[in-house]
């Protein structure tokens, strides 16, 4: 047996874009639906296949997207609207997480660069199973150019970060799915879903450090109540390791394609999750250079921000900043509002050096308006001409809001909206 490497980090993710069934059993595709197909230009788009019956299924393609439920027999179809011809590859599922190092901004120059032999790498294949595997087909590997291209892009960049800043060895665990909910993922008592009995259950009782996790765009439509089932799958997995693992995750990235207004609440029950102890999350508002793409290209950003949580709660790295601006509550004086923030690392400012960016004011009626807001240090102090008595705010409140307030660690603000808010301070 080569030398074992003893600091443990695990990445158990997955990402809700493409093909993503919200039960726990295999959704299938005809052959002809597969990789390097051509689809006609202009033409309605049917797609098609199996599952088991009633089984909801979710297709995306591009900013495309179409549910339906399988049929009592198991079959299922949708039609997507038609595409122009540009001749560019199109993914038809996906995962940030699991998005390899390959596909991302820089990746020539990193994966030449990534010679990490105390840097260790394991990658566990796609597979549901309906009752808890006993292993898994997959071994581990050094770090290296010549394998790490396919490893996932935001695991390899929280890990090497790690390695740089400690100087310890690390193993890193890549157990993802493009396209998948959380429910396969969870155990609940006696309960799991077949990705947790065919992805992670194989891994117990392996020691681990932590978990980071990459999830969120399958269940946008949950809401606030992802709160609820993030913590299922949070308190399930430290039961079945017996230990109360950190657990830091991506709060995810503004996207054109959500229905109207469903990402907001999601993002809220994101913060939410803070309240359970030993949790991070990551901010990604200001690394989408294409609001159309529902995965950004700069996955180094992702990892190196989950790092910063593990390196000041578990590293002992007191000195690091690890969080973006999390709202901490308003205080209205006349026609203006003062809101606070927790993680603001010594002051506030603007990302690009412009004026500030997406807040929102409303009265008691509740009609929000574009505001006008200023730093005034750790705060920031937000109004409207023609409004003289707000009762609230909101900040990056859409889907496809990409504001421009940061901490002075360059960290951005989380969106918020003042009314009844769930999040947490992270204090």
């Amino acid at each position: 047996m080569k030398r074992p490497l003893l600091s443990g980090l695990v990445a158990l993710a997955c990402l809700a874009t493409g093909l993503a069934p919200v039960s726990r059993a295999d959704v299938k595709l005809p052959s002809v639906l597969g990789s390097h197909m051509v689809l006609q230009r202009d033409k309605m788009l049917p797609i098609w296949g199996w599952a088991d019956p009633d089984e909801e299924v979710t297709v995306r393609l591009g900013e495309n997207t179409a549910r339906t439920k399988a049929d009592a027999k198991g079959s299922w179809k949708v039609t997507l609207a038609p595409m122009k011809a540009d001749g560019k590859e199109h993914t038809l599922g996906q995962s940030n997480m699991e998005m390899s190092l390959a596909g991302t901004h820089g990746a020539k120059e990193a994966i030449a660069a990534a010679d990490h032999p105390e840097i260790r790498l394991f990658h566990v294949p796609r597979v549901q199973t309906k009752e808890p595997a006993k292993d898994v087909k997959a071994s581990w590997g050094a770090c290296k150019p010549g394998t790490v291209g396919r490893f996932s892009a935001a695991l390899y960049y929280f890990g090497q970060r790690i390695h740089k800043e400690v100087g310890v060895p690390v193993g890193l665990i890549n157990s993802s799915v493009g396209g998948s909910p959380i429910e396969p993922w969870t155990v609940t008592g006696t309960q799991s879903g077949g990705m947790h009995n065919g992805m992670i259950a194989p891994l117990q009782p392996f020691p681990i450090r932590g978990i980071i996790w990459y999830q969120g765009e399958s269940n946008v439509s949950n809401g606030l109540k992802y709160r609820d089932k993030k913590e299922a799958l949070i308190r399930g997995w430290r039961k079945v390791w017996g230990e109360d693992m950190p657990f830091y995750f991506v709060q995810i990235a503004p996207w054109s394609g959500y229905g109207k207004g469903l990402l907001p609440p999601l993002w809220e029950a994101q913060a939410a999750t803070l309240e359970i102890p030993h949790t991070g999350m990551a901010g990604t508002t200001d690394l989408v250079d294409d609001i159309k793409d529902i995965h950004p290209r700069n996955k180094k950003d992702v990892g190196h921000r989950l790092a910063l949580w593990a390196l000041a709660k578990d590293y002992g790295k007191k000195d690091i900043e690890y969080s973006g601006p999390l709202y901490k509550g308003i205080k209205v004086d006349g026609s203006r509002v003062r809101v606070s923030f927790s993680h603001t690392a010594g002051g506030l400012k603007a990302a690009d050096g412009k004026p500030l960016t997406d807040f929102e004011i409303a009265g008691e009626d509740g009609k929000f308006v574009p505001a006008e807001a200023d730093i005034d240090g750790e705060t920031v102090i937000v109004h409207a001409k023609d409004l003289k008595t707000p009762t609230q705010v909101r900040f990056g409140w859409n889907n496809t809001a990409r504001p421009n307030l940061a901490n002075k660690a360059g960290l951005p603000a989380s969106p918020f909206q003042s009314k009844d808010w769930k999040g947490s301070s992270a204090e």
